[in-house]
């Protein structure tokens, strides 16, 4: 017993001088309708030379959330101590205060709301390339990645850069991300299914098939909606565009957090073989978990608006 506790405090000693390691700075990167925007880096002293760097986007519905909640903590961890820097960003919260707002308002509500956070994820770019000398930044390896809300910006925003949106001009020409990695996301479309003008940078999906709060393949009232992962796959498995899909049947919202613990290898397999490795792949992961009971897998747009914002 008196060698289990030494070895547990040896480890525990270990631990915490290994988590020192990581430093974090706060710094503000906009200011957007009188609100102060900040970024959280998180780095190490010991990584030497340039850098490849993971921006991450919250989660929280576009009302709430925070850039440094606990349940980011040990995906930012595990990411500084692959060797990339971590940026943590805010945005604005285009649907905070908003309950049961009804389809048609929503239409309106959400195309402002995404535009919004989409905006500040380029301006939030910007800053980065803007000190990238300064931070030891590999400008080439940047990364975008998001839960939920965040997931659907960042894929909202790759989507941007490929059609060559107007507020892709903040950005230094000819940039685009690294790679994607959406945690439950989706992409909002008033004209139907998303175009692709260009050929998207490598994406990594998760996304359960039930999920009742974004959806896995669309909810859309006359073309107006937005268009999941099951459907994004499937038109880059057409472009023959480089992707991975982890899905699990039966399985709710809750991969819009659970794999920023429990599939941290397959994340890092994600970057060295797509983002550093530059690999042409698809990779489709469907499990099924046989002891989970059977659940829906179609849903309304008035579901979807239910389970976010309703009273």
């Amino acid at each position: 017993m008196k060698r289990v506790a030494l070895l547990f405090a040896a480890l525990t000693v270990l631990f915490t001088a290994t988590a020192q390691e990581i430093r974090k700075s706060t710094h503000l990167f906009a200011i957007k309708d009188g609100q102060e925007l900040y970024l959280d880096r998180y780095t190490s002293p010991e990584l030497m030379g340039k850098r490849p760097c993971v921006i991450f986007v919250f989660g929280g519905g576009f009302s709430t959330g925070l850039r440094d909640a606990a349940k980011y903590l040990q995906y930012y961890d595990y990411l500084v101590r692959e060797g990339y820097d971590v940026v943590a960003i805010d945005y604005r919260l285009g649907m905070k205060g908003v309950t049961d707002p009804g389809v048609f308002n929503a239409i309106s509500q959400f195309k402002t709301t995404v535009n919004m956070a989409v905006e500040d994820l380029y301006d939030a770019t910007k800053f980065i390339i803007g000190r990238a000398e300064e931070w030891e930044i590999d400008t080439d390896h940047i990364v975008a990645s998001g839960s939920s809300a965040g997931a659907i910006t960042v894929l909202q925003a790759e989507n941007g850069i490929c059609n060559n949106d107007p507020a892709t001009r903040v950005l230094p020409d000819g940039f685009n991300y690294a790679g994607i990695i959406s945690f439950a996301g989706a992409i909002f479309s008033t004209s139907g299914k998303p175009e692709w003008h260009t050929s998207p940078a490598p994406i990594m999906f998760f996304h359960g098939t039930s999920d009742k709060n974004v959806p896995y393949d669309k909810a859309r009232l006359f073309g107006i909606g937005f268009y999941g992962s099951g459907l994004i796959a499937s038109q880059l498995r057409e472009m023959r565009s480089p992707y991975c899909f982890y899905s699990v049947e039966y399985e709710d919202h809750s991969l819009a957090e659970t794999p920023m613990t429990d599939n941290l290898e397959q994340i890092g397999e994600f970057l060295d073989n797509y983002v550093m490795g530059r690999q042409n792949l698809i990779t489709e992961i469907h499990v099924e978990n046989l002891d989970r009971e059977v659940r829906p897998t179609s849903f309304s747009i008035f579901d979807y608006l239910g389970s976010n914002y309703g009273e």
